[in-house]
């Protein structure tokens, strides 16, 4: 009886364990996929992971900027073109499943142009409606 315990445990286990990996690796992609969108041009591709509601928070070194039009036209005014976006690169720290439906990622981030930049940042991601967004990002 013990050992058909301990059996029944260590499945719940497993599979509370591959749900947490598969979580992780379905933001990990997504961020893959933000990369090659900023690295092709492609601001709204970029902006397709961060929660399209007012509520959506980008913190950077101006303060906080709040909804999603508001930071994607942050990024045109930015970023106006290909080459002002140069390549971006990220680089993950943590990534931290919080809750069935929350993943907390840190990381850096580094674009390749005439004058090279990169800084560090931390994203907040919510599983909404059966998706995966950014509803709050820490970037410096």
């Amino acid at each position: 009886m013990t050992r058909l315990i301990f059996l029944c445990c260590l499945m719940v286990n497993l599979s509370s364990v591959a749900q947490v990996n598969k979580a992780i690796n379905k933001v990990m992609e997504n961020m893959e996929i933000q990369e090659t969108a900023w690295n092709n041009g492609d601001v709204r591709g970029f902006m397709e992971y961060y929660w399209k509601s007012d509520s959506l928070k980008f913190i950077g070194s101006k303060g906080i900027t709040y909804g999603w039009q508001k930071t994607f036209d942050n990024y045109l005014k930015g970023y106006p073109n290909k080459d002002a976006m140069g390549i971006l690169t990220f680089t993950l720290l943590e990534t931290r499943q919080l809750s069935r439906n929350t993943i907390y990622v840190i990381g850096k981030w580094e674009l390749k142009k005439d004058k090279p930049t990169g800084g560090h940042f931390s994203l907040l991601w919510q599983k909404i409606n059966h998706k995966w967004v950014i509803v709050a990002d820490h970037t410096s």
